[in-house]
């Protein structure tokens, strides 16, 4: 089992769409919640391009003005559904797991600026879940933190935190911890830092599964970073070689991968045989990818530690 929440922040700018549609690819959820997509009504096949096969459902809250929008995509061999409902806040789908028929409600949630519609938003989703003897899973950005240490170099309002716990512990909801960040959203100008994006699931949710876990994925296009709760992690070892998405864009990448495994190797055992045909095209992509791209890796490296050293500056609150 698992599930993404990204606060996209607007399908419209550009990049945006290839980066969404390579994180699906890569991830391969079983749903995917999307907040703040800024677009009006989304077609069939817009849908199944992002996501990348017709395996899909999906349903969606369009844009109101110039803000917000819901999207929650599903993987129908995985998960099917019963019915859906929601508001211009959130959007609500019931369904079951296929195969262990266990049947879940997952709710995507972008929660609102102002204190009004925040109380609106707590309500509708307490009056939503007045069934708690189903299992529930809430995501997305809730707009919202529960203590002061979820923000730095932010003002802290404590009537709001107090009014998201107390809708929490009023729908006996349980946070998911988030490991290996600590904020899932930074500001533009890289020195506002919070933790608005969360998972929370009813004791039933939890019970379904075993070891679950949320990770934060890395920031890409957007000031919010992508989240991903899922169930017992299996390790199946080091990848056998590095490969990037990009590159099945470029032209001939293919052919050197399919000359590469074609080349015989000498053996009887067929594990042998496969571990050789994987180190053929582990060398014939390591000579290619340094003709085409030459030392884009170090330079990618180099950007990625500087970008580190900036996070970790803001978060000390050092200029």
């Amino acid at each position: 089992m698992k599930i993404i929440s990204y606060n996209v922040r607007g399908f419209g700018v550009v990049g945006k769409f290839d980066s969404v549609k390579n994180l699906c690819f890569r991830e391969r959820p079983d749903i995917i919640t999307f907040q703040e997509t800024k677009c009006h009504e989304l077609g069939d096949r817009w849908v199944q391009a992002l996501w990348g096969t017709s395996d899909f459902g999906y349903v969606q809250k369009a844009v109101v003005g110039n803000s917000g929008g819901l999207l929650t995509i599903w993987d129908s061999t995985s998960f099917t559904i019963t019915n859906a409902v929601g508001s211009d806040y959130f959007l609500a789908i019931r369904g079951s797991w296929v195969g262990s028929g266990k049947e879940t409600i997952v709710v995507n949630v972008y929660g609102p600026h102002s204190d009004v519609n925040k109380k609106i938003l707590w309500d509708s989703l307490s009056n939503l879940m007045g069934n708690n003897d189903m299992a529930w899973v809430l995501c997305g950005d809730f707009n919202e933190v529960r203590e002061q240490g979820d923000r730095l170099n932010c003002f802290f309002h404590q009537r709001r935190a107090t009014r998201f716990n107390d809708f929490i512990y009023s729908n006996s909801l349980i946070e998911i911890p988030l490991v290996g960040r600590k904020f899932t959203r930074i500001s533009d100008d890289g020195i506002k830092f919070s933790k608005l994006d969360r998972f929370f699931a009813t004791d039933n949710f939890i019970n379904l599964w075993c070891d679950l876990s949320i990770m934060a994925l890395k920031r890409k296009d957007s000031d919010h970073c992508s989240i991903m709760l899922r169930d017992k992690v299996v390790d199946f070892g080091p990848k056998p070689f590095k490969i990037f998405d990009e590159w099945y864009n470029k032209e001939g990448v293919m052919e050197v991968i399919d000359s590469a495994w074609s080349l015989s190797v000498k053996g009887t055992r067929v594990d042998c045989n496969f571990h050789d045909k994987l180190k053929n095209v582990k060398f014939a992509l390591r000579d290619w990818s340094k003709n085409e791209f030459g030392s884009l890796d170090s330079e990618i490296n180099s950007l990625k530690v500087e970008v580190g050293e900036w996070e970790k500056k803001g978060r000390s609150g050092v200029s």
